[in-house]
């Protein structure tokens, strides 16, 4: 995370890889995935990447990842919206709004919500 915070973003993704590689429990795997997701250069990798945390988050019992569903689904969906496959865009923001009860509520939550309130629209 330093790494990623000082702009090293190179670096940051293969500490983030060598994460998923050393994790020995789902919440490990499934935050080295997001994390490495956020360091793939093309959005098929990142696409990639966010599906194999929203398929470890899906399988724990972890609270820390529940919460995370939303926003997993969120970063799937924009990926298909980037990829110009608007169906599949809007199936993962649907799916996105529907595991918001996962979130705590507090402003942060209700940004994310509205959020994909708005994107839910914007690929109809």
């Amino acid at each position: 995370m330093e790494m990623e915070g000082k702009g090293l973003s190179e670096e940051a993704g293969k500490c983030f890889l060598q994460a998923w590689n050393e994790a020995t429990n789902d919440l490990e795997k499934f935050t080295a995935a997001h994390y490495v997701a956020r360091h793939q250069n093309s959005v098929e990798e990142k696409l990639r990447w966010d599906e194999i945390a929203l398929h470890v988050a899906l399988q724990s019992n972890d609270q820390n990842a529940k919460s995370a569903l939303p926003s997993l689904y969120l970063n799937i969906a924009k990926c298909y919206e980037d990829l110009l496959d608007f169906d599949n865009a809007r199936k993962n923001y649907e799916s996105a709004l529907s595991f918001t009860s996962y979130l705590p509520d507090n402003g942060y939550s209700n940004m994310i919500k509205g959020g994909i309130i708005t994107d839910i629209e914007r690929v109809r």
